[in-house]
């Protein structure tokens, strides 16, 4: 017997849902029920799976969840989760908050005010992927990523958590830590449009208007548009940033059988942000210039606002199709592009301010120090700016007893940086500031213009057994080529002329299996080995190539759906070798292989339907990151002062995650009261534990109808009170807490929200 894709074959209506989230509400000819959108995992290259739950059910409340048809620890995060009960101005690292194992640090500048970092398991930023419709992005120094700069929460149509390599198909630079995955939003049935504003704590506004066209008579076609401004002061001092976002996504059927999507998305940031600082100084504190200082208005401070500043612009577009050619085969390929510059303007050490100067504006350069004249104040220019293209390429055909999965991944990019030394009172750089180094001005920061470029290939391939009925067993093989250049006049931390390329491949196994019982009860297992793609070496004259990071995956769970409760919990064992950490700044990273290391834990979320619309919501992760034995061992044996290689905790990974809410949903009110906890964590600057976290946010909506206002459908009054037990935790620290140079972040204050959104 044929085994059959789990959806309609040849027909462009079961191509028009793009691998999204979109629980925007029920659609017009199923109002009993809400659209979960795709989940992935089991469909073929050019259809997508639509999962529909009852309104009214666990599943169509759920702020997290997972699919009965999942083969790893995922989290699916819904539209409507996105707009009833995460920030407005938030962004993807603010909306994943929720989900089990993550620890996504509050922002000091208040919810989505500036860019904040986030763990999965206690693998940090540039160890897991970030993905927008299947294509993964980040810098090209080293896979990080900047919160703030590609999508804000109002274009993000659902958003799933993989806690695992995924499978072969699953591509991207780090896939052993895990994926996050962003979606576009799906395309409304009918023409419409919304006007939407915020307003709330520090002078934060926020206006916007979106656009659906609906299905275009005679062609079927769909277009999006959404033009989003954003301003604010922020909660630290003169921290104001301004961020405008334009996206649109145009879809057209073409034939029977074949989808066209079009995407674009810009987004441009200013904001006033110290680049060599990250808040206040012990000594600042005990002058009391108080938990929000971060930058002065007196032109004479290298902490000064105007001096402190940076403007990021980035793009993202691709071309995708998707067809049924025949005999069974179905394609998916998207061609993309994406870029991000980033002009950053820095005092050298805003540290120095004491209230009313700095005690210091002096440069430390390598060969003394340096006072420039009339007392100006020095600083760096700094840019970085890459532009990345490639293409996927994916295919299935349907055999008689499963689904073969094949498809190649390419991408390259090129990058520019630099960091020139700089007087920021006359803003010009300082003689020497150019590609004529090493003549001039020179400090441990400096670096010449920097070229660099990357080529990658990855491809797969898999095969989805229909062992038995109800069971699926995947095995699959990615390869990965990775080679990378770079040439400096000048190169960052070495301060010598470098010029080197290295090569890397990986061979990448992966087995899953996934067993429905029923149609409310899976389980799923999967052995896996996941990689990172090497990051940036500098600091040494030769410039060895880094060692890449690999993984290998032990992961066992399940998955229970009926209408009162979704739940799902695994078991993880992860094994890493050649840690690579940062032994530099920032501004300046610096690589060094630290061993090996031991992630194992526990997870669930759950989701139960009190009744009467009132649902109660729960997830945990226990997690443990510790630097292997072998480290211990290995250190017996060489002699001091020899650098020994780390032992005990991961630093920056909590021990344990927690989200407890109520959620309420019924005629035309909604609310959430979500409470998330990260429990302690190691701060390598500190030596110490920072201290446990808790966020409280509060959201409460109503929505009026058939208003007959203007050709207005519906208006959704929403009142948000974000961190509402006003907790004020250290979030973060610098340097040791014996000294008066270590500098301090906290979270930022209560705050509050009034949103408004109109529907035409």
């Amino acid at each position: 017997m044929k085994y059959v894709c789990p959806l309609p074959q040849k027909k462009w209506i079961a191509l028009l849902s793009m691998a999204t989230l979109a629980m925007a509400g029920a659609s017009a000819n199923a109002a009993d029920t809400v659209d979960l959108g795709t989940v992935g995992g089991s469909a073929g290259a050019a259809t997508t799976t639509s999962v529909k739950a009852e309104r009214g059910t666990a599943a169509a409340v759920a702020p997290t969840q997972a699919s009965l048809g999942a083969t790893e620890p995922q989290s699916i995060i819904s539209r409507a989760f996105i707009e009833d009960s995460t920030p407005p101005t938030g962004n993807f690292n603010t909306i994943l908050a929720i989900a089990p194992s993550v620890a996504a640090m509050p922002s000091t500048n208040g919810p989505g005010l500036a860019d904040q970092k986030m763990s999965l398991r206690g693998f940090q930023d540039g160890e897991y992927n970030v993905t927008f419709d299947g294509i993964p992005f980040g810098d090209s120094n080293g896979p990080t990523h900047h919160s703030t700069s590609y999508f804000p929460a109002s274009v993000i149509g659902g958003m799933v958590v993989e806690r695992g390599p995924g499978n072969a198909s699953n591509i991207g630079y780090s896939t052993y830590g895990g994926s996050i995955n962003m979606f576009s939003k799906a395309p409304a049935q009918e023409q419409g449009a919304s006007v939407y504003g915020s307003f709330g704590s520090w002078g934060t506004k926020l206006e916007g208007v979106s656009y659906e066209s609906g299905r275009m008579s005679g062609s079927d076609a769909t277009l999006q548009i959404n033009a989003q401004h954003m301003g604010t002061n922020g909660y630290l001092s003169y921290s104001g940033m301004l961020d405008n976002n334009v996206t649109v996504k145009y879809q057209r059927p073409v034939g029977d059988s074949t989808l066209v999507t079009l995407f674009a998305s810009l987004n441009d940031v200013n904001s006033h942000v110290t680049d060599n600082a990250s808040g206040v100084s012990g000594l600042q504190l005990s002058q009391g210039l108080g938990k929000t200082y971060v930058m002065n208005n007196n032109p004479k401070s290298q902490g000064y606002a105007g001096y402190n500043m940076a403007s990021k612009q980035t793009d993202m577009e691709y071309v995708r199709v998707q067809s049924s050619v025949g005999s069974g085969w179905e394609i998916d390929n998207n061609a993309y592009t994406y870029a991000y510059k980033n002009n950053t303007l820095a005092g050298q050490d805003p540290s120095q301010y004491n209230g009313t100067a700095d005690a210091s504006l002096k440069i430390k350069t390598i060969t003394g120090s340096l006072t420039l004249p009339n007392g100006d104040v020095p600083g760096y220019f700094k840019l970085n700016e890459y532009r990345v293209w490639g293409d996927v390429f994916k295919a299935t055909k349907a055999l008689d007893s499963g689904l073969l999965r094949t498809g190649i991944w390419y991408e390259a990019s090129n990058t520019e940086r630099h960091n020139f030394e700089g007087d920021l009172t006359t803003h010009t750089m300082l003689p020497g500031a150019s590609t004529a180094y090493p003549t001039g001005v020179v400090t441990k920061s400096n670096f010449a213009t920097q070229n660099s470029r990357w080529d990658q290939f990855q491809p797969f391939v898999e095969y989805e057994w229909a062992a038995a009925p109800g069971m699926t067993v995947t095995p699959g093989f990615k390869a990965m080529y990775y080679h990378f250049t770079l040439n400096s006049a000048m190169n960052q931390k070495a301060l010598v002329p470098q010029s080197y390329a290295y090569t890397y491949h990986a061979a990448l196994p992966f087995l899953t299996l996934n067993k429905k019982f029923d149609d409310q009860n899976s389980v799923y297992a999967q052995i896996a080995r996941g990689m990172e793609v090497p990051f940036l070496g500098v600091g040494s004259t030769t410039a060895a190539p880094p060692v890449p990071q690999t993984t290998t995956n032990y992961q066992l769970g399940g998955v229970h759906k009926s209408d009162r409760l979704t739940v799902d919990a695994d078991v993880y064992y992860i094994t890493m070798n050649n840690m690579q950490l940062n032994t530099g700044s920032n501004a300046n990273p610096n690589y060094t292989n630290v061993g090996g290391a031991l992630y194992k834990g526990v997870e669930a979320e759950a989701t139960y339907m009190l009744g009467h619309g009132l649902a109660a919501y729960a997830n945990f992760g226990v997690n443990s990151a510790n630097y292997a034995a072998a480290n211990a061992a290995y250190n017996s044996t060489i002699p001091a002062p020899t650098n020994k290689l780390p032992t005990g905790e991961v630093p920056n990974a909590p021990k344990v995650t927690t989200s407890l809410g109520a959620l309420y949903n019924q005629g035309p009110w909604s609310a959430s009261l979500i409470l998330k906890h990260i429990g302690q964590q190691y701060n390598a600057n500190l030596g110490a534990q920072l201290p446990a976290i808790n966020n409280t946010d509060l959201n409460v909506s109503y929505t009026f109808k058939n208003l007959g206002f203007n050709g207005m459908k519906a208006l959704k009054l929403q009142f948000s009170a974000f961190n509402l037990s006003n907790s004020q935790q250290l979030v973060g620290a610098t340097g040791l807490a014996t000294n008066t140079a270590t500098q301090y972040q906290w979270q930022a204050p209560r705050s509050f929200m009034l949103s408004a959104k109109a529907d035409f």
